[in-house]
């Protein structure tokens, strides 16, 4: 369930829940005061609606354990522990100071998954949904991959190059359907781009694709073994850990996201990090590589960032087949031409 404030605040600046147990992000309700329905206290149990769908059906029931106050500073602790920075820009600072100043601890009864359910019936899973396709798969060595972002050229051979380095029975290719910072791609046509560069260009059977519930925070390090944790209990062995993992803008260094893990317990996971570094086209090489076993100079590398792609696809310039999959692209561009006729 949700965290009370001492749980929260035990969590943002140990990283621990009372248990002991790793956990690096707290997990709360926050409401504004003034929406607080009168009479709300400790044992009252309360709606949880669906905001992304007509009516907000509802989606859980919450048992009130605690109703308490942020205070001002108790909110720049949980900032600046959690995000690093307290600039008000960055996105997950900007969503987490917009919630309000009252803490609503308590267990939650989950109803429903009516949003992703409905919209992603093919791509939605539980953790334990996940784990169970796994069983009947026989995959015991799973390595996961998260995204965010449609899959270029980098990605799949990022996937494949881990497949091979721990000898994988299959990839697990989870993608978040939550909200995104604006200009961010959305989940559906990332959904359908991914699916078809699986269909194309990877043996039948050798990976799978879902998706889960959650909204990106941009917390860089932080929010890595967030994730870390998320595919562990969805049964991945392996998870991928790549260039500024979950990061924004100049927010965190490159590899923050790799050195978080030399910082917590040996003992605190069970999944393996498999630590990807910049992966780029080489054209002396004539593939994909990641920089830290090329022998090759920069010059020798495509190095295209997403903010460029994008505004190469505003723009309907092709997309180098180096970069990304031409099926994709398609899809991309196809989706690009919409904005522009808006």
């Amino acid at each position: 369930g949700y965290m009370s404030l001492a749980e929260a605040m035990g969590v943002a600046a140990d990283m621990k829940l009372p248990s002991g147990h790793l956990w690096p992000v707290p997990v709360v309700n926050i409401v504004p005061a003034d929406q607080l329905p009168p009479g709300v206290g400790p044992f009252s149990r309360i709606a949880l609606r669906d905001p992304n769908v007509e009516g907000n059906p509802v989606l859980a029931i919450q048992e009130i354990r605690t109703v308490e106050t942020l205070s001002p500073a108790d909110r720049a602790v949980v900032v600046g522990q959690v995000f690093g920075t307290a600039d008000p820009n960055h996105p997950g600072v900007a969503a987490f100071t917009s919630m309000g100043d009252t803490l609503l601890s308590g267990p939650v009864q989950v109803l429903g998954y009516s949003y992703f359910r409905t919209d992603f019936p093919d791509t939605f899973r539980t953790a334990g949904e996940i784990r169970g396709e796994f069983e009947k798969l026989g995959w015991n060595t799973v390595v996961a991959f998260q995204t965010r972002n449609p899959m270029h050229c980098a990605h799949e051979e990022l996937c494949r190059m881990a497949q091979q380095a721990v000898n994988a029975d299959g990839i697990l290719i989870h993608m978040l359907l939550g909200k995104l910072k604006p200009g961010d791609i959305p989940a559906d046509v990332r959904d359908a781009s991914i699916r078809k560069m699986v269909e194309l260009y990877f043996p039948e059977n050798t990976v799978m694709i879902a998706g889960y519930g959650f909204d990106m925070m941009y917390a860089g390090p932080r929010e890595a073994l967030l994730h870390a944790i998320f595919r562990q209990n969805a049964g991945a062995t392996h998870f991928i850990i790549g260039r500024d993992h979950a990061g924004c803008g100049d927010y965190y260094g490159s590899f923050d996201a790799h050195t978080i893990f030399d910082e917590i317990p040996p003992d605190a996971l069970q999944i393996q990090i498999f630590r990807g570094d910049h992966t780029v086209w080489c054209f002396r090489c004539e593939k994909v590589v990641m920089m830290r076993d090329c022998s090759h100079n920069r010059e020798d590398y495509l190095l295209l960032s997403g903010t460029k792609a994008r505004e190469m696809l505003y723009k309907g310039d092709p997309l180098p087949p180096e970069f990304a999959r031409p099926e994709v692209a398609e899809i991309l561009f196809a989706y690009y031409q919409t904005l522009n006729s808006r």
